[in-house]
């Protein structure tokens, strides 16, 4: 009976850490898949005017006052990717000690929502993308795609790394 109360409790500094480690390694899936089926879904573009680019150049410009130099923009654009990633996997992992039911669909619905949340309203609002009205359907299902394989490994690896379970 003590094994199953403690079981129970949440542990949020494991949640977080595995939340965290989860979303660097979702975030280099999430990166591979897109390397991968850019041309697929017709989602191929320059990496400087990647959203995760157009968003390091607007924390240089707001930290320094002068704007990420072109050739940077891409290595910028993966900062970014990954420090998202990571946080966002910080917040899934120590939200799910709380309430495992957070990993319905095994992280599907949570890549789900980060695309609906990001992707179509977070990234046209801040001026890194496209309006989702003007932006073409491949692109679209390239982003959702990119997101639900995201949220597939974020939960992948944190249940390996002792996650509590849903």
């Amino acid at each position: 009976m003590a094994n199953k109360t403690r079981s129970s409790a949440p542990r949020p500094l494991v949640g977080l850490a595995a939340g965290v480690a989860a979303g660097l390694a979702a975030s280099a899936v999430m990166a591979l898949f897109q390397a991968k089926t850019a041309k697929a879904f017709d989602a191929e573009g320059d990496p400087a005017d990647s959203a995760t680019a157009k968003a390091a150049n607007a924390a240089k410009l707001l930290a320094t006052g002068e704007p990420m130099r072109r050739i940077d923009r891409p290595a910028g654009g993966q900062v970014v990717h990954y420090v998202f990633g990571a946080a966002l996997g910080g917040a899934y992992g120590l939200a799910a000690e709380y309430r495992p039911g957070i990993a319905t669909g095994f992280g599907s619905a949570y890549g789900l929502l980060t695309s609906a949340v990001f992707d179509e309203a977070a990234v046209p609002a801040l001026g890194f993308g496209d309006a989702p009205t003007e932006t073409p359907l491949g692109v679209h299902l390239y982003g959702v795609s990119s997101h639900l394989v995201y949220g597939l490994a974020l939960e992948g690896v944190r249940a390996l790394l002792g996650g509590r379970r849903a």
